[in-house]
């Protein structure tokens, strides 16, 4: 089984992302070298969505740009993260109906705004569910 690298200054931006957006979800980028499966840069996203301690929502023309700018400093992407809310970091139906194959999905557990779990998974290729990918912080 594959397992995610996350460097320590990228997942501790991403907890402070999340901590910061407490109450509600955020949504970023991860991004680093896939040939190492590294992420050694996050990218925070704006939640478009109003109702946003549950779900989120971004333009895709907005991740569409953030992507090409990070490929062009030599990122490529590995994947997305959001955060739970009060909410355990496992995957809901509506994350994996919103997932792609190949990617990684980082889930951050913020429990009364510190964030706690932090679980990566992945889709399987028929779309049924996600498999849990272990994470490694370097």
């Amino acid at each position: 089984m594959q397992v995610l690298t996350i460097s320590k200054s990228a997942i501790e931006a991403l907890k402070a992302h999340a901590s910061e957006g407490f109450p509600s979800e955020v949504v970023g980028i991860l991004a680093g070298d896939s040939d190492k499966h590294l992420v050694s840069v996050v990218k925070p996203l704006i939640n478009e969505r109003a109702d946003t301690n549950n779900r989120y929502r971004v333009n895709g023309l907005i991740v569409h740009r953030a992507s090409q700018a990070l490929e062009a400093e030599g990122f490529d992407i590995l994947g997305y993260y959001h955060s739970h809310p009060n909410h355990p970091s496992q995957y809901s139906d509506y994350d994996r109906d919103h997932a792609l194959p190949n990617l990684s999905y980082v889930i951050v557990s913020v429990m009364e705004g510190h964030p706690e779990t932090v679980q990566s998974w992945r889709l399987t290729e028929d779309r049924s569910q996600m498999t849990e990918e272990p994470v490694q912080i370097v």
